[in-house]
């Protein structure tokens, strides 16, 4: 789904016009980078959380000449999604005589 395609869902599920509903959506993506360029994490629980890891300088290869060169250290914007979305696109299916649940034993 691109972001045309997003405001249209959205416009479709809230009843707000596909101009109020690409406002809206622009206006959050605004509000999680300033948030983060702040260094604060975004957390929608159920949903998941935004957040800047650092990322530190280390060794790396030009892949056309092979000569080693330092790639310096760098913020990395990441989102681990939350439990709820987790499951929502993994649904736990009840076991059937076809799918029998394994235990996995410990080791």
């Amino acid at each position: 789904m691109n972001k045309p395609e997003l405001i249209n869902s959205i416009a479709s599920k809230s009843g707000l016009s596909r101009k109020d509903s690409e406002a809206a959506l622009d206006a959050f993506i605004a509000s999680v980078e300033d948030a983060l360029k702040a260094g604060d994490k975004v957390s929608l629980v159920g949903f998941g959380a935004f957040e800047v890891r650092k990322r530190p300088a280390r060794k790396g290869r030009n892949p056309k000449t092979k000569e080693e060169i330092m790639i310096s250290a760098s913020n990395a914007p990441v989102f681990k999604a939350g439990r709820g979305l987790k499951e929502k696109v993994n649904p736990v299916q009840a076991a059937t005589a076809e799918t029998p649940v394994v235990a996995i034993p410990a080791p």
